[in-house]
């Protein structure tokens, strides 16, 4: 959903501005959204995502600060603000960042139209609500029709990847991951299952590690045809355990 345009903030206000500032006003200049599992890569000019990552480090060295820790003389933490800005910018919210990787599609030549399912593919990312780890495994059904792109199966694991690389909650996951192939591969139907780990619930509140959460998204015709979802599913169970 995009937000309503904005008048353009002076060029004399923008050169004041820290990176994370002037991107916000771009995004919203733009009338574009910018949640957590949002991509905002084509709203980021040469150079700020490395002004970002300093301001992030600063940031969370004032945060550990706070929480009472020596930053100054503790010598496990003395570099931690840093290490975290690297670790959130370039490796766990990445997919915010960079644009979606290179993916080769080629035609359906030989007319395939029966049902493929990728997976179990591992998937890690981070909740939205408390920056917790996700740890699971995602399954995709694909139904291809004649007019259909085709990905070599590396692909699904990059395109998945990327979508998880930014915080979520694994119930909007789903639907990012079948929006995205949907577009790609133009197929008569696809699905997605998603089976992870909290660790919201592991780590932290009731500390249940045994529950695991299972949820799917179909369309198309594994919407349509219940014969075809029970296949798919009854697939999924024995390829996966």
């Amino acid at each position: 959903m995009s937000h309503p345009l904005r008048e353009p903030v002076p060029l004399q206000c923008l050169s004041t501005m820290s990176a994370s500032q002037r991107v916000r006003e771009r995004l919203r200049a733009a009338g574009v959204r910018f949640h957590a599992n949002d991509n905002i890569a084509d709203y980021l000019q040469p150079g700020e995502l490395e002004e970002i990552e300093r301001e992030v480090a600063a940031r969370a060295q004032e945060m550990l600060r706070a929480l009472v820790i020596d930053v100054e003389h503790d010598h496990n933490t003395h570099d931690t603000g840093r290490r975290l800005a690297k670790m959130f910018v370039r490796e766990l919210f990445s997919g915010r960042y960079q644009h979606a990787p290179a993916v080769t599609e080629f035609p359906n030549a030989e007319r395939l139209n029966e049902l493929m399912i990728v997976g179990p593919l591992r998937v890690r990312s981070a909740c939205s609500h408390h920056l917790c780890p996700i740890m699971g495994r995602v399954w995709v059904g694909v139904l291809p029709n004649a007019d259909s792109n085709l990905i070599g199966l590396s692909k699904y694991a990059r395109l998945i990847d990327w979508i998880m690389s930014r915080p979520q909650i694994q119930e909007e996951a789903v639907s990012q991951i079948a929006d995205l192939l949907e577009r790609r591969l133009k197929p008569d139907g696809i699905a997605v299952v998603m089976e992870a780990d909290h660790y919201c619930m592991h780590w932290r509140g009731v500390k249940d590690d045994e529950s695991k959460m299972i949820n799917s998204v179909m369309r198309g015709r594994f919407l349509s045809d219940p014969s075809l979802r029970k296949e798919f599913l009854s697939l999924r169970r024995g390829g996966g355990d």
